[in-house]
């Protein structure tokens, strides 16, 4: 099992988000979670990945046969758990090449492994680059800064190149996202996909899923996993909306 949640409560200041929470992923699996506006979804996402402002109230999360809650985000992160952004921040006066190059070292150094050497990182930014389309300007600037939406979400797919986590957690990573970029974001994430990987794709849409296919589909709603089931159970939502998901478990979210 590369990802177990078990009973996963989550609260930010005094309102509980996430309500008993449960979800299992092995390597080589995408799952999918949809869900209305409101229900947990991009909480889970912070919890995942450390966020301190999400405070955990029960439940365990085990990653790799490790206890993902005790570790620290930068541990997280090295450990190999990697968050897109629904919203990718800006970072003026620091490059996208240097950011990598940290972050890539520091992964490397965690690994016990020595600093890339300049050579070799330039020919891997060149080669991760090209997954998504991403010209060699963009790499110089300070990171994502001036970029439009669409070149940060291409962006944020370029650092999960770079990385190559064991676990990446998409966080509605197609919003706003037009077309092509759309296609440019699930063709990076479909290059990247080994049988040692594994991702977590959260949407509101069935449209992402039209070109990232899912093994496994989750709705959320009321902080917990409600439904579950294969590629037609996101075509279903996408036709009849959450209106029926919310009618058919109100007793059960309360």
């Amino acid at each position: 099992m590369l990802l177990q949640i078990k009973n996963l409560s989550a609260r930010i200041g005094q309102k509980e988000i996430l309500k008993g929470f449960n979800l299992d992923i092995n390597a080589g699996e995408i799952h999918a979670i949809m869900g209305p506006n409101g229900t947990g979804k991009s909480t889970l996402a912070s919890v995942l990945a450390g966020k301190p402002e999400y405070e955990v109230t029960s439940g365990e999360v085990w990653f790799q046969g490790k206890n993902l809650l005790e570790m620290s985000p930068d541990e997280r992160a090295r450990e190999g758990v990697f968050l897109a952004f629904q919203y990718p921040v800006e970072i003026p006066g620091v490059s996208t090449t240097n950011f990598m190059k940290a972050a890539v070292n520091a992964k490397r150094k965690h690994q016990g492994l020595t600093p890339m050497d300049a050579k070799d990182f330039l020919k891997m930014m060149t080669d991760k680059r090209a997954i998504v389309e991403l010209s060699k300007e963009f790499t110089s600037r300070s990171l994502n800064q001036g970029f439009s939406g669409g070149e940060k979400k291409r962006n944020e797919i370029f650092q999960m190149a770079m990385l190559e986590p064991t676990l990446a957690v998409l966080d509605e990573t197609d919003s706003g996202l037009d077309i092509d970029a759309l296609r440019i974001v699930a063709e990076g994430v479909n290059k990247l996909r080994t049988a040692d990987n594994a991702f977590l794709v959260i949407t509101h849409y069935q449209r992402l899923l039209n070109y990232i296919v899912p093994d496994h589909v989750h709705v959320m709603y009321g902080g917990r996993i409600v439904k579950s089931g294969g590629k037609d159970l996101a075509l279903q939502l996408e036709e009849k909306g959450y209106d029926w998901i919310k009618e058919e478990f109100a007793d059960l979210v309360g």
